[in-house]
Order: structure tokens, then sequence, then C-alpha cells
């Protein structure tokens, strides 16, 4: 296999996908505003929907052995175009200048119900674990 998978627990359960998967010091990373105890949808606000993601992405990075430091790129899906500033707003929480390039795209829906936001991103870590 080209890429190692990283588990957490935290893709989405209904889905056939992993967290994370890792190649080489290069890390492919989803989350979505899955709480990771219950496997329900957190609360329909996007700040709180941010966060939660947010969380789930640095568990993930965490996972395969880097930080939120290391993540270069990020792609966030949207169903609100208004949701981008509260979700900018919590964004910030998590990172720092200079942030990963990011794409910021508004789509008709989410597959999950009451889903308002996922995000997709890639970290390239400064070092690799032995044995990987």
């Amino acid at each position: 296999m080209p890429f190692e998978t990283i588990a957490t627990g935290i893709a989405p359960s209904s889905a056939p996908v992993s967290d994370a998967n890792r190649a080489g010091n290069h890390v492919w990373l989803v989350a979505i505003a899955e709480d990771p105890e219950t496997g329900a949808i957190v609360a329909s606000g996007i700040e709180e929907q941010t966060r939660r993601t947010l969380m789930n992405l640095d568990q993930a990075v965490r996972a395969a052995g880097g930080t939120l430091a290391d993540i270069v790129d990020v792609r966030v899906f949207l169903i609100d175009r208004n949701d981008a500033t509260g979700m900018n707003t919590v964004y910030r929480e998590f990172f720092a200048a200079p942030y990963p390039v990011r794409a910021t795209v508004v789509v008709k829906e989410l597959l999950a119900d009451g889903l308002r936001i996922e995000i997709t991103a890639t970290a390239v870590l400064s070092s690799v674990r032995a044995g990987t």
C-alpha cells in the first residue's frame, strides 16, 4: 500500500473514509462536526460546528505525528455563505499567521443531516516517525 491509514475514531462513522492517510511526510486529513464520543453532529451553529471540526482535525493530525502548524492547505466546505464570518472567527482560534493556503467553497448541502461544515487539509510533517 502506498500510504498508511491513521485511525483516530473521528472520521464520519456513516461513511467509508479514513481519518487521515500518510505517505512519507505528507498527511491528508478530513474532519466534520461529529462528536467522537457519540457519533452525533454537534449543535447547529456554525461556530460550534467549526470548533468541533477543527478539534477533530487537530486530533487527526496529532495522531499522524504532526500539529496544526504542519498544515499547509485547507479546503472548507460550507452550506451557507453567511457562515463564513463565524467560521473565520473560530478558524483564527486554531490557526495563526502564516496561515495555510485555503479555499472556501459554498455547496448546496453536505451528506450528514444538520452538517454545516466539512474540512479537508494537507499537512507536511517536519519529520517522519521511525519505521513509517
